[in-house]
């Protein structure tokens, strides 16, 4: 819109009416080429309601010209009257039906309100007149992508990557669509060959390196679009790639830099700021991450990205309520969003007073808006005895609550009985991952965005019993399921905080203690009920040796709670408060990484002072390596657990460094982690019933010094022999659970 007209960019026909008895030459100031520039002119300066009306003027003078048209599509386009601008548009084209801006510009506006069949048949006919326009091209491939043709789509953009082949967001959507369409190696290859012949391509280095990150090999992909932004230093589109790949790699203190640099490259890139806020909220920079996205509401609007990441930036403040009310809007402004259900699923369980039932009711909503492709044949002939093909379905197959709470078991199947096959991202150099690596017969690459090519290879993969390990959570390949990968899909742990809701998920791995039979009505899925703990623990051999009971040197009790704020509620702290109030001289110690910010800290002491704690009583800790946060537990003598969102791990780490918990459990299956993992190791005593007994325990335990010293002492030994640790018995147990599951599947094919 900024290039000035001279007479040669008139048709013939309308030079030749503009020449007729009654219009002024076109030297003139009055001449429709004239005023067509001054209407140009308006517009850059930011006067478009005068651009406008020069253009409206321009088109009474030459009624059959297109141009003052078209410029005036785009300056309401431009202005995101998107009803004006499409009328303006299909005006072009009934003078100019072969106008490829107009046809271009018509079909980019159908695609925004998602009528892709009539914006395909816009952009077609524009590839038609304007073969050689790389833009064009592009467009038809966005138009492709969304109707779920990826190797169309995949054709269209090398098209528009060869017409222009330095454009760093063209290749980018080559690397989607050959991902989508199940060719992602083949790219790679491909994209190998290129760079080699033209190695200071940015384009070709930026693609190779977001595909390296789209098949799980981080660390290389992270070099490769290092080069990228080094060769394209002014691109926001690379440094942003750079910038992403940093982060889902967990190296989220280098990629904010990189964040930082590309919005000062496009700083009105709202999706951008949008993610570095995210990266923001995983460097547990909460406060932060909470004012730039309130910041960004306030400019843009409630976006549902925007409330979503706001969502998940409140609930890890401790601020649950309002987390979960701003997912509730996300989820008003987008009822068929997928990611605005996931977050309000991820923030409900946090919330006090949040039943079973409710929660059931949000996961089946949840679940309703993934997307389903056609259904297609899964797994193989029915054989209840033959050698079960095992999928793995999860990111997090590495150091991380899911690696600690499963990879012994998974190690104990019987490799006769079962083939492990793992779908996931690769991490290089993580030690968990190694121990899957070593039991998986097959390992396949993948991430979140999957094409429907894709998930029929995933299908040809034959597996028979497949158990997702993700949930609704970030990275999560819930999505998947939905799609159906095998004929038993099972769920268990990561994001396991209660059912799926999900239709197509047949069975929820579980246990007594956190599902008993009366909350059984709660769970969409069949409850496979393991007989001991839903979870077998791996201790880390690094965790020091138990230290003798703190108090008996303190010559006071000490509280603590090492789970994230996300689970702490304002009911939460009253309840602790109770508790300090009941035991003189008691101080508490609460340790998470959002106690790295002082606002935060702020807000918990004056929630304790509230409740008549002062804040000499409380230690506040931030986050420490490992090995140190497992060695900080010798400073307390008991944990207290937050509820409704019981501690998991954390749990099972206090429990092996000698420090018993006292818990309440609920409805929900997040409420009774501890429940399970107490009763798991013989210590059912320490789960209460209520909140009044919750405080009646902790101060019981805490005036009987001698018996928490004894109970400390042998505690790491008693653990290690319970069924909690005990990977042999824990295989033994899910393998039958899992040939059971099969053979239910195999009797009702056979009927």
């Amino acid at each position: 819109m900024t290039a000035l007209l001279t007479e040669r960019d008139m048709p013939a026909s309308v030079v030749r009416s503009s020449r007729a008895p009654g219009f002024p030459e076109t030297g003139d100031d009055t001449s429709p080429t004239m005023l067509l520039n001054k209407a140009l002119t308006e517009e850059r300066q930011g006067n478009a309601d005068a651009a406008r009306a020069w253009f409206a003027e321009v088109s009474r003078q030459l009624p059959e010209w297109d141009e003052p048209v078209l410029r005036r599509a785009e300056s309401f386009r431009f202005a995101g009257d998107d009803t004006e601008a499409g009328a303006a548009y299909e005006r072009v084209l009934e003078l100019n039906p072969n106008r490829p801006e107009a046809l271009l510009g018509l079909g980019c506006l159908r695609l925004k309100c998602g009528d892709w069949q009539q914006a395909q048949t816009l952009i077609l006919r524009c590839c038609a007149v304007a073969p050689d326009r790389a833009d064009v091209w592009d467009a038809l491939g966005v138009s492709l992508l969304l109707s779920g043709d990826w190797p169309a789509a995949e054709s269209a953009f090398a098209e528009a990557h060869r017409l222009d082949p330095g454009n760093i967001e063209i290749a980018l959507r080559r690397v989607d669509a050959a991902l989508g369409a199940g060719s992602g190696e083949t790219e790679l290859c491909r994209l190998e060959l290129a760079s080699g012949n033209d190695p200071t391509n940015a384009a070709l280095i930026c693609a190779r390196g977001a595909l390296l990150e789209r098949l799980g090999r981080r660390s290389e992909a992270a070099d490769l679009l290092e080069v990228a932004v080094a060769l394209a230093p002014g691109s926001a589109t690379a440094t942003a790639q750079l910038a992403q790949c940093l982060t889902r790699e967990h190296r989220i203190a280098q990629a904010i830099p990189y964040f930082e640099a590309a919005i000062a490259l496009a700083p009105d890139d709202l999706g951008l700021r949008n993610n570095h806020a995210a990266a923001l909220v995983r460097a547990n920079r909460h406060r932060e991450a909470h004012d730039a996205l309130e910041a960004l509401i306030r400019e843009h609007g409630e976006h549902v990205g925007l409330l979503c990441n706001l969502s998940n930036a409140l609930a890890s403040l401790g601020l649950q309520e309002e987390g979960a009310a701003t997912a509730r809007r996300a989820v008003e402004i987008a009822p068929g969003a997928d990611t605005a259900w996931r977050t309000l699923c991820n923030a409900l369980p946090y919330c006090d007073g949040i039943g079973g039932a409710a929660l059931l009711q949000a996961y089946r909503s949840a679940a309703a808006t993934l997307s389903r492709g056609t259904p297609g044949r899964v797994g193989t002939p029915p054989d209840p005895q033959r050698r079960i093909r095992l999928g793995l379905l999860s990111p997090a197959l590495k150091v991380h609550p899911v690696g600690w709470l499963t990879v012994a078991a998974f190690e104990a199947l019987d490799p006769e009985a079962f083939d492990i096959v793992c779908l996931g991202p690769h991490y290089a150099d993580d030690p968990i991952q190694r121990q899957f690596r070593a039991i998986a017969a097959e390992w396949h690459t993948l991430d979140q965005h999957v094409g429907s090519a894709r998930v029929e290879q995933l299908r040809g993969l034959e597996i028979d019993v497949l158990i997702e390990l993700s949930g609704y959570g970030d990275h999560g390949l819930m999505g998947l399921c939905a799609e159906r990968l095998a004929p038993v899909q099972v769920k268990w742990v990561g994001s396991q905080n209660h059912s799926t809701g999900l239709k197509e998920m047949d069975w929820f791995l579980t246990d007594r203690w956190e599902t008993p039979p009366e909350l059984a009505a709660f769970y969409a899925e069949r409850l496979l009920v393991l007989p001991d703990g839903y979870v077998c623990y791996s201790p880390p051999a690094y965790a020091p040796p138990v230290a003798a009971l703190p108090a008996l040197r303190a010559g006071r009790v000490t509280f603590g709670c090492f789970n994230n704020l996300a689970k702490v509620t304002a009911t939460v702290i009253e309840t602790w408060s109770a508790i300090l109030r009941r035991v003189p001289g008691s101080r508490f110690v609460l340790k998470c990484h959002q106690m790295a910010d002082a606002q935060t800290r702020a807000r918990i002491l004056h929630g304790f002072a509230r409740h008549g704690v002062a804040a000499d009583r409380i230690e506040l800790r931030g986050a420490s390596p490992h090995r140190e946060l497992l060695r900080q537990y010798g400073d307390i003598d008991i944990v207290l657990d937050p509820f409704p969102y019981n501690g998991g791990l954390t749990t099972c780490e206090a429990l092996w460094m000698g420090v018993p918990t006292v818990t309440v459990p609920g409805e929900t299956f997040a409420s009774r982690h501890s429940t399970s993992h107490l009763s798991n190791v013989g210590l059912a005593d320490w789960v209460a019933a209520d909140r009044a007994e919750y405080e009646r325990l902790a101060v019981r335990w805490a005036g009987d010094l001698a018996a928490l010293a004894q109970l400390r002492q042998g505690l790491r030994a008693r653990v290690k022999a319970s069924p909690l640790c005990d990977g042999p018995r824990f295989g033994r147990n899910l393998g039958a659970a899992l040939r059971h599951a099969w053979r239910d599947w195999c009797a009702r094919e056979r009927d």
